[in-house]
């Protein structure tokens, strides 16, 4: 598996979402939309996402609002902020509160997976790369191989698979629940307690100091060098 990232649409366009959905998901991404600001704050609570798409105009709060909330609560999670508006002045608040890029409807598919995998690019390692590289710890996905400060790791396959999803997201809580979708892992039954026995079977094999760090009531989290 090259990599999947969770993306977040906040927009009440439903038909907007269905379309979005069906031209990002073979370019590998997953898509989830929330219909308000409300909702999608509860939604981003959760945690496990990579970036959002977020709509400037929407009824009761809008884009704006949604994107100082995000904010005020210290998120660095890329945002994309969406806009039929013509108005340069949205364009500069938007930035001004932390807006990561800035896309006008309507726009071309192409143009907004351009933006979105470069936004991406600058949050952290690559979720499309092969080669992931957090700290002293590098995983090769093509070759299945870990190697924590130059000593090979033997991993089983679902172990290297959770670690590359904890490490495409270094720095932000990954639930639980979406742990091992992420992963690539349809095919193992999820649940709280496999999880957990996993993820205490990589943290052995990684090694002190250990840098996967419980979240409690959400998940895990994969340190970044230095934090």
């Amino acid at each position: 598996m090259v990599g999947v990232a969770r993306l977040l649409l906040i927009d009440d366009d439903v038909r907007l979402g269905e379309i979005l959905r069906g031209y990002l998901e073979p370019h590998g991404f997953t898509l989830q939309h929330a219909e308000d600001g409300g909702r999608g704050l509860a939604q981003l609570d959760g945690g496990g996402f990579d970036a959002v798409l977020l709509d400037v105009m929407m009824p009761g709060m809008d884009g704006l609002d949604v994107l100082r909330r995000i904010r005020e609560r210290r998120s660095n999670i890329p945002v994309v902020m969406l806009t039929a508006r013509g108005d340069e002045s949205d364009r500069i608040v938007g930035l001004e509160l932390g807006a990561d890029d800035y896309l006008g409807k309507p726009f071309s598919s192409r143009e907004l997976l351009a933006r979105l995998r470069a936004v991406l690019r600058r949050a952290g390692p690559d979720t499309f790369a092969d080669k992931v590289q957090v700290g002293d710890v590098v995983v090769d996905a093509g070759a299945r191989t870990a190697l924590r400060a130059g000593r090979s790791i033997e991993l089983t396959a679902l172990e290297l698979d959770l670690l590359l999803a904890l490490m495409r997201r270094a720095g932000r809580a990954v639930p639980r629940d979406a742990l091992l979708s992420d992963a690539g892992r349809a095919d193992v039954v999820v649940g709280d307690r496999t999880v957990d026995v996993h993820v205490s079977h990589l943290r052995s094999k990684l090694g002190e100091p250990s840098p996967i760090r419980t979240v409690r009531g959400v998940g895990y989290l994969y340190a970044k060098e230095g934090t």
